[in-house]
């Protein structure tokens, strides 16, 4: 497998940290696009993912070559590839709430910073970014504000934010922290219970794997 990324991107990092997770890091060719120069919009990547976004799961000529895009469809693959442990649940309710929860966590926060990262910042900078609206940028960083609190009080009630085990949806969360810092967005002091989750899940050795191959310039 292929797994077209940019090594420092939070939605890649989700990817990551499942292949981590499923011991899959090691049977993965990784592939950067820089997002920088706008390698992610160019024809020929264009023609493996049409939405122009990374990562991309591409798998072998025994496949013929399909492309996988969007972290949540990819999470689903590998959970599917390899049995345990399992990301997106085993029971039917199970797999409901970590579908709810992912969907949650991309809408009120990850997604909401990544707005405000190409609206309200530079973001990739003007060869890239050929239309900014700065003021929904701003509204989508309250958003993701509001998606912190929500996510807080989630974590007063249950070790993770999915329920009792740690899942594709906690990882969708830690994808919005990593986006948080790379624009320098506190999460709220008061969020006791979502800082306190997100130090364990500092500790948790597939996100710790995910960091270590990261080259260290970045």
């Amino acid at each position: 497998m292929k797994i077209y990324d940019w090594p420092t991107g939070p939605y890649p990092a989700r990817v990551r940290i499942a292949l981590a997770e499923k011991n899959l890091l090691s049977s993965v060719e990784f592939v950067p696009i820089n997002l920088w120069k706008g390698e992610h919009k160019t024809p020929g990547f264009l023609a493996k993912n049409y939405s122009g976004t990374l990562p991309v799961l591409e798998l072998d000529n025994g496949d013929n070559g399909i492309c996988l895009a969007e972290c949540t469809a990819i999470t689903v693959y590998l959970d599917a590839l390899v049995g345990e442990p399992t990301l997106t649940g085993r029971t039917p309710l199970e797999k409901g709430m970590i579908q709810m929860m992912t969907k949650r966590a991309e809408i009120e926060m990850l997604d909401a910073i990544s707005v405000y990262f190409h609206h309200a910042t530079p973001g990739l900078g003007p060869d890239v970014e050929v239309y900014q609206n700065r003021e929904w940028g701003l509204r989508q960083r309250d958003k993701a504000l509001r998606g912190m609190h929500y996510f807080d009080g989630v974590l007063k009630k249950q070790p993770f934010i999915a329920g009792e085990a740690f899942s594709m949806a906690d990882i969708a969360v830690i994808g919005g922290f990593i986006f948080a810092k790379a624009v320098e967005l506190p999460i709220p002091q008061e969020c006791e219970a979502l800082l306190a989750w997100f130090a364990r899940m500092q500790e948790r050795p597939s996100v710790r794997a995910q960091l270590s191959i990261v080259p260290p310039k970045h």
